[in-house]
């Protein structure tokens, strides 16, 4: 004998089905779009993605290509270099140290350093008393970059040299010469970012590395597949990192010693997950948990030049469909965007750098299918 289904039941079911769906629409739609852009263009590595999304439910890693040229298919969990996007996270660490009345953004960076930089430094006619963290960070101290004036061809010339945070801080003098007073004049530099490492460590009395890893609560937080490659052991339980390629210059990321990008201004590997989770944890106050401490990374130094940078704290401001995101990009193709309008975070890495065009076009595809 059959039974016909009540008219709740089958409510349900269809409710059930129709939630179902949605869950599974946003994933195939984000694959298939990820599909579509790696088969048409025909010279892509590869691309990986994370979409941290709660009020929608969505935490999905997505990845197209392949893990290197002629390689396996690239694995959504698969580790790579994140490069610049670390200066996010030392931002985070100074405000953390901030938020533990350890430091004040706006104390002279020159007793913060080792004896040995302050001399470097002060030699070159830098004045340490009135460069302050929040100059450092925001690329408004009037420092010079050690990765100009030939740094590349260096590189080229010698590949696996491994080099030193010091060196590049000699270099920095060397080579380069005080761009303008702090504060009067943005210039993004590494150099930066290499001294706030010296800052942490003076501060913690450990390697910034374990500093990082500690004051941004790498365990607790289960950011489980990021360390430094050669400063930090991979974690276990770690995919091999991907290959990273700029094919104009002939760069292979494997082929490379880390250390031309590693102390601060570049350094972390890691999942598109944790840069995506990192990034998402930080805006929504989960990493600096103090509202007013959390909102001094949104500090902006005017300076004289003729056009604002908009550069923050280890951020950078950005409009993605008609909405306010902040992060922050890096050399091999990376990108990291939190959409607070969206309560979203995207983590992005395409695997050739002159294929970072597509970085755009997949936050922005995937921004349009989060939106209400």
């Amino acid at each position: 004998m059959s039974h016909k289904p009540s008219l709740r039941s089958v409510l349900l079911l269809v409710i059930g089905l129709a939630s179902g769906a949605s869950a599974q629409s946003f994933e195939q739609r984000a694959q298939a779009l990820l599909d579509s852009i790696y088969r048409a263009d025909t010279t892509m590595v590869g691309v990986v993605v994370h979409v941290e999304a709660p009020d929608r439910g969505i935490s999905w890693s997505g990845a197209s290509g392949r893990s290197m040229k002629g390689g396996a298919p690239l694995h959504p969990e698969a580790p790579f270099l994140i490069a610049s996007n670390i200066k996010t996270y030392v931002s985070a660490t100074i405000l953390r140290l901030v938020e533990e009345g350890k430091l004040k953004l706006d104390q002279p960076v020159g007793p913060l350093l080792t004896e040995r930089t302050r001399e470097l430094f002060a030699g070159d006619g830098y004045d340490l008393q009135a460069i302050t963290i929040t100059h450092l960070l925001s690329h408004t101290s009037g420092l010079d970059s050690y990765t100009e004036y030939g740094y590349q061809d260096s590189i080229i010339a010698n590949p696996m040299r491994r080099w030193t945070r010091d060196e590049q801080l000699v270099r920095t003098v060397a080579v380069g010469t005080k761009l303008a007073e702090p504060g009067m004049h943005y210039a993004y530099t590494d150099a930066n970012y290499l001294l706030l490492t010296e800052v942490i460590e003076g501060l913690t009395g450990m390697p910034f590395t374990k500093a990082m890893r500690a004051l941004l609560r790498y365990d607790r937080m289960g950011y489980a597949h990021t360390w430094m490659p050669t400063l930090e052991p991979m974690p276990e339980g770690t995919l091999p990192l991907v290959h990273q390629y700029w094919d104009e210059a002939g760069f292979d990321s494997h082929k490379i010693d880390v250390s031309m990008d590693l102390y601060g201004g570049g350094g972390i590997a890691c999942s598109a997950r944790d840069l995506a989770r990192f990034n998402h944890d930080l805006f929504t106050g989960k990493v600096v948990r103090d509202s007013a401490t959390l909102t001094l990374i949104h500090t902006t130094v005017i300076t004289q030049d003729s056009v604002q940078s908009g550069y923050q704290l280890g951020i950078a401001p950005a409009t993605i469909r008609n909405m306010q995101a902040f992060g922050h990009g890096g050399f091999w193709g990376t990108r990291a965007m939190h959409l607070p309008d969206l309560n979203a975070t995207v983590g992005i890495a395409v695997l050739e750098r002159g294929h970072r065009a597509h970085q755009k076009t997949v936050i922005e595809r995937i921004v349009a299918m989060l939106k209400p």
